[in-house]
């Protein structure tokens, strides 16, 4: 029974993999917004029916391509962190991880759009995205913690008017961090995406040419923001 078992679960991957690929497919030709079961179904073969024993709704087979996408693209930040090449300095780190996020997202500017483009219309993202969504800023998080107790981080004073706000998020987003630390670096991974969302969608076509280069020395900038001088520890 063991061996019957295993071989329906391996069926049952290889099913689910196709659908999500053939739903990948349909948001590179049409956008998430289109995204219909009923075509994933016809495209592979299958009857309607059948396919809803996989994915109910699309909105539960929107959210297995959103965890995924999520995913991707934080096991990008950790391995760009993690590896046994990886930069010393907290700073080159902070680069190396948002290089890895920008070549994700070139890669699979489909699947960034997904997540990081316009909300799809009618669909409202469970709590089941909420610990995918958060793994690049855990990224960012760790990587400035480490460099604050290896190698101390340069910041100004924190403004009074934003205090309140700052020991929220320390308290919520980054638990460990002080508020000096938290609002600057919520600041920075927002305008990491901001940058990589310009390059992805279009609006730097015309306007930077260079744009590794441009990129680099622009997280670079943001790296500097929350303290990161590139001293060894």
């Amino acid at each position: 029974m063991s061996a019957i078992r295993g071989a329906r679960e391996r069926a049952r991957i290889e099913v689910t993999a196709a659908i999500k690929d053939e739903a990948r497919k349909q948001l590179a030709a049409e956008g998430a917004a289109k995204l219909s079961l009923r075509a994933v179904a016809r495209e592979l073969g299958m009857v309607s029916s059948a396919l809803y024993r996989y994915f109910p709704s699309r909105d539960d087979l929107l959210t297995a391509l959103i965890v995924d996408a999520y995913d991707a693209v934080g096991e990008a930040a950790e391995r760009a962190a993690a590896s046994p090449g990886a930069p010393v300095t907290g700073l080159a780190r902070w680069v190396a991880v948002a290089c890895a996020v920008r070549d994700w997202a070139l890669a699979h500017p489909h699947e960034y759009a997904l997540i990081y483009g316009s909300p799809v219309p009618g669909y409202s993202a469970p709590q089941d995205t909420v610990g995918p969504a958060a793994r690049v800023g855990m990224v960012l998080i760790a990587l400035v913690e480490e460099a604050r107790r290896d190698e101390g981080l340069a910041l100004p004073p924190l403004p009074d008017e934003l205090r309140p706000e700052a020991e929220r998020l320390a308290a919520d987003v980054a638990p460990g961090l002080a508020p000096a630390v938290a609002a600057p670096l919520v600041a920075a991974w927002s305008q990491l995406f901001g940058l990589i969302s310009f390059e992805v969608f279009g609006q730097f076509n015309r306007v930077v040419e260079a744009r590794e280069v441009f990129f680099r020395q622009a997280v670079t900038e943001l790296a500097r923001t929350v303290g990161l001088l590139g001293r060894r520890g």
